[in-house]
C-alpha cells in the first residue's frame, strides 16, 4: 500500500523541497498513512517535521496544544473541524504547511455517530492558504476506506501545493 502512495509522496517532497518549506501531519481515520507515505521518501527530514494520529480527544488536545475550548461544539469529520486541526498542527509544530484528516473509516461505531466512509481533509499553508475537501465512499470497508482517504489526501495536498500562491 505505501509503495502505491510513494510516487505521489515523492512529488510532494520535491515541491516542498523546491520551496524550502516543511509540513506537519495530523492523521485521523487514515491511521498514520498520510505521514507514513511521506516518510517513505528518503531524506524526509528535509520537508517533514512531524505529527501524529488523532484518535481521541486526549490525543487531539496534546498534539495541537490549543487552549480551552478551541473546538467548541464542532463535530469531528467535518471540514471546519479538519481546518482547525490543519492550522493547529502547522502552528504547533512550526511548519509552513499543515494537513489534517478527520473521518470514519468504518466497521465500528464512530463516537460522534459519523457515517462510515466519510473523510474530511484540510490543508493550511503560508500566507493564509487554506483548502478543504470531503470524501464519501458510502462503504463500511475499513481498510479500503483508509486507502481511499489517504490517496485522496495526498492527491489533494499535491494539487494544493501546485497552485500559485
Amino acid at each position: 500500500m505505501l509503495t502505491e502512495f510513494n510516487v505521489t509522496a515523492l512529488r510532494i517532497a520535491d515541491s516542498l523541497r523546491a520551496r524550502g518549506e516543511k509540513i506537519a501531519v495530523a492523521d485521523g481515520a487514515t491511521g498514520g498513512l498520510i505521514a507514513a507515505s511521506l516518510l517513505t521518501v528518503p531524506g524526509a527530514l528535509s520537508f517533514y517535521v512531524g505529527g501524529g494520529v488523532v484518535y481521541s480527544a486526549r490525543a487531539r488536545d496534546v498534539l495541537f496544544g490549543l487552549e480551552g475550548d478551541a473546538f467548541g461544539k464542532m463535530r469531528s469529520a467535518t471540514t471546519e473541524y479538519a481546518a482547525v486541526q490543519a492550522r493547529a498542527i502547522r502552528d504547533n509544530f512550526g511548519a509552513d504547511w499543515g494537513i489534517a484528516e478527520s473521518g470514519a473509516a468504518g466497521s465500528s461505531r464512530h463516537p460522534s455517530g459519523v457515517a462510515s466512509g466519510r473523510s474530511c481533509c484540510a490543508i493550511a499553508g503560508p500566507g493564509g492558504i487554506e483548502a478543504v475537501q470531503m470524501t464519501e465512499t458510502e462503504s463500511d470497508d475499513r481498510i479500503a476506506n483508509m486507502q481511499i482517504f489517504t490517496r485522496r489526501a495526498l492527491e489533494f495536498l499535491e494539487a494544493t501545493l501546485g497552485k500559485p500562491a
